[in-house]
């Protein structure tokens, strides 16, 4: 295998990396407000909340996801220099809240590796991805594509 190719084919079907974990703070979800515009009384509401379903404020979906989204490429140092484009995100599915203090980490699973068929020197990675809190549930899932150099 020559240099060039080992990204792509150094990934395996169904090989799962893990991430480390990151802790979810107020300031996150503060900044990640301020960032999208979206106020909603679930994130920013402590008063609210305290007598809805949740019982607190909740992380918002698309924060957990960008969080997942840098915790997933911190997992794999063999990703970090070799990856040319995000090519996009489906089967996004939010199965738990995120609260304030909640740690999460990224699993991820390698779904597909192959070679582009519309860029040569470049390859198409797909993982599916579980974003667990530290109970080790899952709060998220979703699958990516990327384009990587090979």
């Amino acid at each position: 295998m020559s240099e060039n190719e080992s990204c792509l084919k150094s990934f395996r079907i169904g090989e799962r990396v893990i991430s480390p974990g990151r802790t979810i703070t107020e300031a996150d979800i503060v900044m990640f407000a301020g960032i999208s515009g979206d106020w909603t009384e679930l994130h920013t509401n402590a008063e609210y909340m305290k007598n809805s379903h949740f019982g607190q404020r909740i992380a918002h979906g698309m924060l957990t996801l960008s969080v997942a989204s840098g915790l997933a490429l911190r997992a794999s140092q063999r990703l970090q220099s070799e990856v040319l484009a995000f090519l996009g995100m489906d089967n996004v599915r939010f199965t738990a809240p995120v609260f304030i203090g909640d740690t999460i980490r990224v699993e991820s699973e390698v779904i597909e590796a192959r070679p582009s068929k519309s860029r040569p020197g470049a390859g198409i990675l797909k993982f599916r991805n579980f974003v667990k809190n530290q109970r080790d549930e899952v709060v998220a899932e979703y699958d990516t594509a990327l384009m990587v150099r090979i």
